[in-house]
């Protein structure tokens, strides 16, 4: 197999430096899969040419399900027959991105057997990706993942995989359960997962604390980050011992407050809790000293994207403070609402926060019955955006009297 192995100049040029590299990963498996070699012809083709010779030739995925399969056919199956179909397939992660050995061997036999030997370990998706395999052996691994306690991930305008940070299984900051949240959500919503009805996808992603190490609230159409509501636990002997090791409590801690909620007199650290943003940094600078509060939950955001039809979003608050405890039964019950609202009234690829900033927040917050608060509001001494149906009834009176 490695004599079939084409030259690829250009390729070569990118194995080149200290960064792993991908070329270097599909040579490997060149050795063994013809598939893998085929792709690094038509890769370098590519780079040659600067076109891209891959075709979406139409729906394909397994029975029952209308996401998970990613269809991909070469433009030139003639002069690359082995990956005249290359199809892309989502594995459903375990929450938090825990694995046994076994089971990622078991993945990884079944991929060699029925695939190109290729993969991609979480990317944005956040799905465990199989990348490269014929239509006909969709319905086999499958069938073989199944067996194995896997299921495939979403893909198309749907619920795509929910995705955690690992929470409370390794991290003290954590300020509810991560992933039995994702798991819970995500077999709550298993239709929504696997079959499309959406304008467009629709990603949840679970932080445990404002840290937000899975980078929800610039990627997750829903944002579910831990936050707590009281005040930040504090040691004040282990706030004097960071003095006493060196720390510039003002210039480190203080002065980087965004709040300003802070004062250090060199002896005595104060915090205006009332006014604190949760943004975590004094706790990240001093975690002996420091603690999230005892009153634990997630702030609810919405509607955040990366930059493809319009312009990136991050998320606006939502809900400022709920309490993650199952069945999440309240939240789960705006979500639907949410969902109901957006598949009626929302533009084909246009994600829930593009219909909102077409809509309005006002008038996306009345249909889905959630009411206006202040922490809704995305920049001090904005205009407001929402009106209070009371005001307009009294005005409406006084403008029939004068008539």
């Amino acid at each position: 197999m490695a004599d079939k192995i084409p030259k690829s100049p250009k390729l070569d040029e990118l194995e080149k430096g200290g960064w792993p590299s991908f070329v270097k990963e599909i040579k490997m498996a060149a050795k063994k899969s013809p598939m893998a070699a085929d792709l690094l012809g038509q890769l370098e083709l590519s780079y040659k040419e600067k076109i891209g010779h891959w075709k979406h030739g139409g729906i394909v995925g397994v029975m029952g399900y209308g996401g998970g399969v990613i269809g991909r056919y070469s433009e030139l199956p003639e002069q690359f027959p082995d990956i005249s179909h290359f199809h892309t397939i989502r594995v459903n992660q375990p929450a938090g991105w825990y694995y046994t050995t076994d089971a990622l061997r078991k993945i990884c036999d079944i991929w060699e057997e029925h695939g190109s030997g290729l993969t991609n370990v979480h990317g944005s998706t956040g799905d465990l990706v199989l990348l490269g395999t014929r239509t006909e052996e969709l319905e086999p691994i499958f069938d073989k993942l199944q067996k194995i306690d896997f299921d495939l991930g979403g893909s198309g305008s749907d619920v795509r995989t929910p995705s955690c940070c690992l929470g409370e299984s390794r991290c003290e900051w954590a300020c509810y359960d991560t992933m039995k949240a994702c798991h819970d959500f995500t077999m709550s919503f298993q239709d929504e997962l696997h079959r499309p009805a959406f304008p467009y996808k629709f990603k949840f992603k679970f932080s445990g604390c404002p840290n937000d190490c899975v980078a929800s609230i610039a990627r997750a159409d829903l944002s579910l980050i831990g936050t707590w509501r009281d005040s930040i636990q504090m040691d004040k002997a282990a706030v004097k011992e960071y003095a006493a090791g060196g720390m510039d409590i003002n210039s480190d801690v203080v002065a980087n407050c965004p709040a300003k909620c802070m004062e250090w007199d060199g002896n005595e650290l104060k915090i205006e809790n009332q006014y604190c943003r949760r943004c975590m940094h004094c706790i990240n600078v001093m975690p002996k000293a420091l603690r999230p509060g005892k009153d634990r939950g997630a702030t609810i955001l919405i509607g955040s994207k990366a930059p493809i039809v319009e312009g990136a979003l991050l998320s606006s608050v939502l809900i400022p403070f709920i309490k993650m405890e199952a069945p999440y039964q309240e939240l789960k019950d705006i979500i639907e609402r949410i969902w109901d609202v957006w598949s009626e009234e929302g533009k084909a690829r246009e994600r829930v926060g593009e219909f909102i900033q077409r809509v309005g927040m006002g008038n996306f917050l009345e249909a889905i019955e959630v009411e206006p608060v202040a922490e809704m509001v995305a920049h001090p001494r904005e205009n407001p955006y929402v009106f209070y149906e009371e005001y307009f009834e009294e005005g409406d009176d006084e403008d029939e009297d004068e008539g």
